[in-house]
């Protein structure tokens, strides 16, 4: 492993791996087992899949709740069991016309913070279980709305498939939206159907899939993003004086950031990342931090 503190891959996730065997492959290249990932890509997905070695797992958590941007592929006329190409064609509606008007209506209606239902087959815990492993079973998972926000649903092209209609579209979403349940919502609002044929996702935070590594090339040559830079450049920067930075890292609070509950890095004055910080009660105090007392 590059660094003895670990740091982020930005890596580019290939189509029918699952996450966790990307990650399973970064195990063999650092040759640590601390290894995660944030934000979970189905197989059939690719793109940018943020990986943390080391310390840096302990940004995920945080790095998991960043806005993320897709480009993706939505069939209209098929109704799938999985809402995406990989499960069985359950219903088929021929889409003989449909307006521009009408989409634009639709895709607007599904654009701002909205409710969507999560797809059955998720990792969604239900009972204890995951709901992919209910809904393989045969029994229908019954999942809660969610509350989720769409900042751009744009249609880039039409492209009429014989009874069915291609739409390629560009999502810019909160953490928690299901591109997939995207497509079903929208086929059931055209009264047609609809499920995902491609997703590729091209941002996560501040990391976009220009600066994402194939498996390929990380196996060529492994470097991490060292913790640092990873952070400064996924979270609000605050630096401290070397009081603030010993005091934090016996795990005092400091006055407030003024940035409310959003992360904030604290770095020292040689530039080591001392913790993540929120404000709480008109302090700031750490939600993780990554240097030891007295180091």
């Amino acid at each position: 492993m590059t660094g003895t503190e670990g740091g982020l891959l930005i890596v580019d996730k290939p189509t029918a791996w699952t996450s966790h065997d990307v990650v399973a492959k970064i195990r063999k290249l650092a040759g640590t087992r601390r290894v995660g990932h944030a934000g979970t890509l189905d197989p059939m997905a690719t793109g940018v899949l943020v990986i943390g070695v080391g310390k840096a797992t302990r940004l995920l958590g945080y790095l998991t709740l960043a806005e993320k941007e897709y480009a993706a592929t939505i069939r209209l006329g098929q109704t799938t069991d999985t809402d995406d190409a990989d499960g069985a064609v359950i219903d088929s509606v021929p889409v003989r016309s449909l307006g521009e008007a009408e989409l634009h209506r639709a895709v607007t209606a599904l654009t701002g913070e909205i409710s969507q239902i999560p797809p059955g087959v998720s990792a969604i815990k239900v009972d204890g279980q995951r709901s992919y492993r209910l809904a393989r079973a045969g029994q229908s998972p019954q999942l809660a709305a969610r509350t989720v926000t769409v900042r751009e649903f744009a249609v880039d092209a039409v492209r009429p498939a014989g009874d069915v209609l291609d739409l390629d579209v560009r999502v810019t979403c909160s953490s928690g939206t299901y591109i997939r349940a995207l497509a079903r919502d929208l086929g059931a609002a055209l009264g047609v159907g609809g499920h995902l044929t491609a997703l590729r996702r091209s941002r996560v935070g501040p990391y976009r899939v220009s600066e994402a590594r194939t498996l390929d090339e990380l196996a060529a040559g492994f470097a991490v993003i060292p913790l640092a830079e990873a952070a400064a450049a996924a979270f609000p920067r605050r630096d401290l004086t070397p009081a603030q930075a010993g005091a934090l890292a016996h795990g005092a609070r400091l006055e407030a950031t003024g940035t409310g509950e959003q992360p904030v890095a604290a770095f020292a004055p040689d530039g080591t990342l001392v913790a993540l910080l929120t404000d709480a009660d008109g302090r700031a105090r750490p939600l993780c931090v990554f240097v030891t007392a007295g180091s």
